[in-house]
């Protein structure tokens, strides 16, 4: 392959600007294995940096306070041991000339009492997602969360806001919100999971209404353009989600909306599960929600560099979002641009402490 490929294309759009259109996906994969869920020190700062190649990078979840935590050795970004941690991980990726994100995340009900001193997780309504949390002993099945309070919106409101603001302490170049994927605000988009009746239930307006607050709080701490955002809108019998008639219309509702603020970019994913037996299910993300949106849309799910190139030829997408390539292959970039072929990721060692299956994957193209 040539360095013409659109995927290795320069890409600006306002402030936003990548100098590809790879991008490494958030992950998790649970190094962050002490006491202070920091980026742990040999591990993170060098992980990332090897693949400063790409044009951006998105990190891992990370939780913006204790309450958000719902899966084992996940770093946070709401201490200060925290920050010094990722200030070590930007500062590697920077000296490399890479560009880094920091996926602020709050699991919601998909988290477990073993995590808050036996004390139930938060979750828009009390409905057991009836999936499965990643414990310290662990596999556990989930409970039936406790239904927030209007109190406890207002400080999980206020976490997000205090966890952006760490994320400029840290040196990232920004920040996206993790409204995806079964977790909180994703809780509170699906009537499924959301059966409240106040302000934050019932309509579309309403079940958005947290996630816009959340936006808007954290406009305070850093500037619109470098604020980004992740949905997965036919999510579908997973991460205790289940879609019905009103989950593509809170969708298109939401994507709309943002067309009011001047992020840095929207980032979809394909669905995870065959939705083609799902009525009111969309099959093609990226080509139904391209229209509806005016700024930079980055895709992502099981695309591999054919797949990737020929939706940002088709005009569906902008950049696209890597994920489990990105694992066994640091040198991503650079495979795609000389023609070599990647390397099969091990499964085993996605979530295992240590270098094993996150330090040793071999560079074979020159990054």
């Amino acid at each position: 392959m040539s360095e013409e490929q659109a995927l290795l294309q320069p890409y600006k759009k306002g402030k936003f600007e990548t100098k590809n259109r790879v991008v490494m996906a958030p992950m998790t994969r649970s190094r962050a294995d002490n006491p202070e869920n920091k980026p742990t020190e040999g591990l993170q700062p060098v992980y990332y940096r090897i693949r400063s190649t790409a044009g951006l990078i998105i990190t891992e979840g990370s939780q913006v306070s204790e309450r958000a935590v719902g899966y084992i050795n996940t770093p946070g970004i709401h201490t200060e041991e925290q920050v010094a941690g990722w200030k070590k991980v930007t500062q590697s990726v920077h000296e490399e000339g890479g560009k880094i994100y920091i996926q602020l995340w709050h699991v919601g009900r998909m988290s477990h009492p073993d995590f808050h001193n036996g004390e139930l997780p938060l979750a828009p309504s009390a409905l057991n997602p009836n999936a499965q949390s990643f414990t310290p002993e662990g596999m556990k099945d989930t409970v039936t969360p406790k239904a927030m309070t209007k109190e406890e919106i207002r400080e999980t409101v206020e976490e997000f806001r205090m966890a952006a603001r760490n994320a400029v302490k840290a040196g990232f170049n920004g920040v996206e919100i993790h409204s995806s994927n079964g977790y909180l605000f994703h809780q509170f988009f699906n009537s499924t999971s959301n059966i409240r009746t106040d302000e934050y239930g019932g309509s579309i307006e309403n079940r958005t209404r947290f996630f816009f607050e959340v936006l808007d709080a954290i406009k305070q701490e850093i500037p619109e353009q470098q604020i980004g955002a992740r949905f997965n809108p036919s999510l579908h019998n997973l991460f205790g989600i289940t879609m019905d008639e009103n989950t593509i219309p809170t969708f298109e509702y939401i994507i709309k909306r943002l067309n009011d603020y001047d992020l840095a970019y929207i980032h979809l994913s394909e669905p995870f599960t065959d939705v083609s037996e799902i009525p009111y299910a969309v099959k093609e993300i990226a080509k139904h929600f391209r229209p509806l949106y005016k700024g930079t849309l980055i895709i992502n799910g099981d695309f591999d560099q054919e797949k990737g190139n020929k939706v940002i030829e088709d005009g569906h997408a902008d950049l696209v979002a890597f994920g489990k390539p990105y694992i066994s292959n640091p040198d991503l970039v650079a495979r795609f641009r000389e023609g070599i072929p990647l390397t099969d990721w091990d499964k085993d060692t996605f979530y295992t402490p240590g270098k094993e299956g996150y330090l040793d994957y071999e560079i074979k193209a020159e990054i």
